[in-house]
């Protein structure tokens, strides 16, 4: 496509703005050349936490990592574009303009593509919505879902998702910072993170209390009233969803939140959005473009998984809809947890959006309580609410407690656990996709694959000075090579190991290493094993 030529898609939607005014678009980038910025230095633009997931799952820094080029959005703002956010793993930048400046902007040597993303100058204030809630006097109200997937027992177990940090992307978090269920993210400091990618500040606590409502099935902790899935997780909350109205720019502040949160080192992603229709008719997808490859939301989502951080979304609740019933993006991607609808009788809700996906992948993944699920309302109250808006923060509690206990899976590897542990693992439909997961079962079906690894590293957390690698079977597997690296991915160690029936076992020295967590990783002919090792 030549530089001065703006995208068809952009020429469709210009014919409903014939007057100038100023809009909102996204400007796509032709490159990253002549950036200040190094994948050999990567601590500039992430941080320790998000470099250790990376290496801990095997997925290396390139140029998708690096920021959009400084200078390139100098040169928009000299064409007298205001710039709001900038996606580097797109290479895009979101502007505000006269539409009149496009031509200008178009013929920049720097730009690949202009696409519209929203009438109108970028939002200053919000409506609210009603808080008004009916009080349930239930105080076991949050028991029949945490026991559905096995949430009860995972607790039991001493997993809470301590230390695991989820990101909430919704429409407004009304209530968490005043209302009892959430004191303890507050005094403890456990909401590490906020922004408003819609109206540009870190004040998510109005405008709506859906948010509020996820947030509550995974991190608020009222003794005697309410417990929350994981709720010793750490949180960050991203206000990306505008209520006042429904436009593809809030597709990329999902974008705009998922580079934040990967860049600030978050594990988890709920996602309990879905887009498929919008205010412009020209902007909407039809059910064919549900192919994980298409919606800019779900191309988003693909990319948070590629480095390393696992997606849950909510499935969707179009099943009773005839002109849709399939799942919304971003629940079409094929890395993506997509999360069904059920009672707490393990019952289907009709409404639960369905596969399969456009491409014939089994949609939904799993599924959990949607169906009447008691969630704390921004006044405090505990309400019954349906959707599968519920149903997938179940999930990504689930998962923030299991990847608790086995730290070294990667996200694709824990998809796969709760997808083969689950109910209808053996005989999976696009109803109710691989069925109901569960704690226990994870961890039985983890825990038997861990019996069969040829390896074994201990003691882990590290005390004394030596850290033991054994092979199970030196006939099996005579010989290992291992790198031991920092959490900034700095290598201290490395070396081959040869094993024999009489010495199945090597001592690594770590005596010079100082207090830290460290990345062992195994390498056999044709295997890669990672563990983290933390030395106290």
């Amino acid at each position: 496509m030549g530089k001065s030529k703006l995208t068809i898609l952009l020429l469709v939607f210009l014919v409903n703005f014939a007057s100038a005014q100023v809009n909102r678009y996204i400007v796509f980038l032709t490159d990253k050349n002549g950036t200040p910025y190094s994948i050999n230095n990567p601590s500039q633009f992430l941080s320790e936490k998000a470099i250790e997931r990376r290496t801990l799952q095997g997925i290396s820094i390139d140029e998708s990592d690096l920021p959009v080029n400084p200078s390139y959005v100098q040169q928009l703002n000299d064409a007298g574009a205001s710039v709001f956010y900038r996606s580097k793993w797109m290479n895009a930048v979101l502007v505000s303009c006269d539409e009149s400046l496009l031509p200008a902007i178009a013929t920049l040597g720097i730009v690949q593509s202009v696409e519209l993303v929203a009438p109108g100058e970028i939002n200053l204030g919000g409506r609210s919505k009603s808080t008004k809630s009916r009080k349930n006097g239930l105080d076991e109200a949050t028991a029949a879902q945490l026991t559905l997937i096995g949430l009860d027992r995972m607790q039991e177990d001493g997993y809470r998702g301590e230390e695991i940090r989820i990101a909430i992307f919704d429409s407004g978090f009304s209530g968490v910072n005043t209302t009892a269920p959430f004191q303890s993210l507050l005094t403890e400091n456990r909401i590490e993170l906020t922004y408003d990618f819609v109206h540009r500040n870190t004040n998510v606590f109005q405008f709506d209390d859906h948010g509020t409502r996820v947030l509550s099935i995974i991190g608020a902790n009222e003794p005697g009233t309410y417990t929350g899935g994981a709720h010793q997780a750490l949180f960050q909350l991203f206000l990306t969803e505008d209520v006042g109205s429904e436009y593809r720019i809030e597709e990329y502040n999902w974008l705009f939140a998922a580079e934040r949160a990967d860049s600030a080192g978050v594990a988890i992603i709920n996602s309990s959005l879905g887009y498929n229709t919008f205010d412009l008719e020209s902007m909407n997808y039809i059910p064919a473009q549900m192919n994980g490859q298409t919606a800019v939301v779900t191309r988003a989502a693909q990319l948070a998984s590629s480095k390393g951080i696992l997606v849950v979304a909510s499935a969707g609740n179009e099943g009773l809809d005839p002109s849709w019933q399939i799942i919304t993006a971003p629940a079409d991607g094929e890395d993506v947890l997509a999360i069904g609808n059920v009672s707490a009788s393990g019952i289907r809700s009709a409404t639960s959006s369905i596969g399969p996906t456009a491409d014939g992948r089994i949609k939904p993944d799993v599924m959990a309580v949607g169906v009447g699920a008691a969630v704390v309302r921004a006044n405090g109250t505990v309400v019954n609410a349906s959707g599968t808006s519920f149903s997938s923060p179940m999930v990504a509690a689930l998962s923030a407690g299991l990847w608790q206990r086995f730290p070294s899976l990667t996200n694709k590897e824990l998809i796969q656990v709760i997808r083969n542990s689950a109910t209808m693992s053996n005989n999976p439909d696009n109803l109710m996709g691989y069925g109901i997961p569960h704690y226990e079962a994870a961890v039985n079906f983890l825990e038997e694959l861990q019996q069969e690894e040829p390896l074994a590293v201990f003691p882990n957390p590290l005390t004394g000075n030596y850290l033991t690698i054994r092979t199970k079977s030196p006939e099996e597997l005579p010989s290992v090579s291992f790198q031991l690296i920092t959490s900034q991915g700095q290598t201290v160690q490395q070396n081959s190991i040869q094993f024999t029936w009489l010495d199945n076992e090597y001592e690594l020295d770590l005596s010079s290493l100082s207090v830290g967590v460290y990345i062992l990783t195994l390498y056999t002919q044709d295997k890669r094993y990672t563990y983290k090792v933390i030395r106290l």
